[in-house]
């Protein structure tokens, strides 16, 4: 266990670093291509792989975070049960849109994210759609007690409110990822909501309600017990989920912010942060299941403390 503790850490506080090591080469190192001269050969290296790899290194390091955390948290099956709908259902939206313009409209991806899939979708999208999307729901499934008071009520409205979060996520990464001088990715017909047609909100809040409710259909059976699976945690155990939400948000406006990019970003914090935060608080305050099995009572040490 403490291994799968290190492991998940280490890649979590990787995805993060990678994340602000890739801001300052997107903000301050590439628009001034001097610095990057002034640097040692050691230092002009780093930054070249950093230019052609980091997207794809911190999409990486945070799914493996990501689901190193479910897989010691809520358990292998758990894990596997939001990982594999997550990725196939997202990489099928993606090479569906990448190929027609359904459901998200007319783009197509750039060089910086990775191998692409068919040639058309680069394989560390699906991976950012599980980690993204598992925080989500989390965040949702636990501050709104479905597996502390189940109904198909509060089923239907984590999988709503997951899917807003994701989606909240994408009002400010998109702009910043597809309309700057450094885009990733571009829309063949722009759309009136800061390049990005209304069109793109639907198709993600489509797909991630579609894997979110696959999701909670294998999970019907098996509700999360926390007290069982947290037992190693931090004393809050959503503390991981929303930072990851937080630091990827944050990596996004800083994005937008730089590119003059304000009202997503506001949209975001209103629609996205304020709602992680309040289903955080919600779900950390929130005992787990009370396991109904009786505990052991040891005669001789009873007899011991006579």
């Amino acid at each position: 266990m403490r291994q799968l503790v290190i492991a998940e850490r280490v890649s979590l506080i990787g995805h993060i670093v990678s994340m602000v090591f890739g801001l300052v080469g997107i903000l301050l190192v590439v628009p001034n291509a001097q610095v990057i001269l002034n640097l040692s050969e050691v230092g002009q290296t780093a930054m070249q792989w950093s230019m052609a790899g980091g997207g794809v290194v911190y999409m990486i390091l945070g799914a493996v975070g990501v689901f190193l955390y479910a897989m010691r948290t809520l358990g292998l099956g758990r894990a596997l049960a939001f990982l594999l709908p997550s990725v196939f259902i997202s990489l099928g939206s993606e090479l569906l849109g990448t190929s027609t313009g359904f459901p998200f409209g007319h783009y197509s991806y750039l060089s910086g994210l990775g191998y692409k899939i068919a040639g058309l979708v680069p394989f560390t999208i699906p991976l950012s759609w599980f980690y993204l999307g598992f925080v989500s729901y989390l965040l949702a499934r636990a501050g709104l007690e479905v597996d502390k008071k189940p109904n198909l009520w509060r089923h239907i409205s984590a999988i709503a409110l997951g899917a807003l979060l994701l989606t909240s996520w994408d009002f400010v990464l998109d702009p910043a990822m597809s309309q700057t001088s450094l885009p990733f990715w571009y829309w063949q017909q722009p759309g009136p909501f800061f390049g990005m047609p209304y069109q793109n909100f639907a198709g993600w809040l489509g797909t991630s309600s579609v894997f979110m409710t696959v999701t909670a259909l294998l999970w019907r059976n098996n509700p999360i017990n926390w007290d069982r699976y947290l037992r190693w945690a931090l004393p809050t155990q959503l503390n991981i989920p929303l930072a990851v939400y937080l630091s990827n948000f944050a990596f996004a406006t800083v994005m937008s912010l730089t590119a003059g990019f304000f009202v997503p970003v506001l949209l975001g914090l209103l629609l996205g942060v304020t709602p992680a935060v309040l289903l955080w608080l919600k779900g950390s305050s929130t005992p787990g299941q009370v396991s109904t099995e009786q505990p052991e009572i040891s005669v001789a040490r009873v007899i011991a403390v006579k």
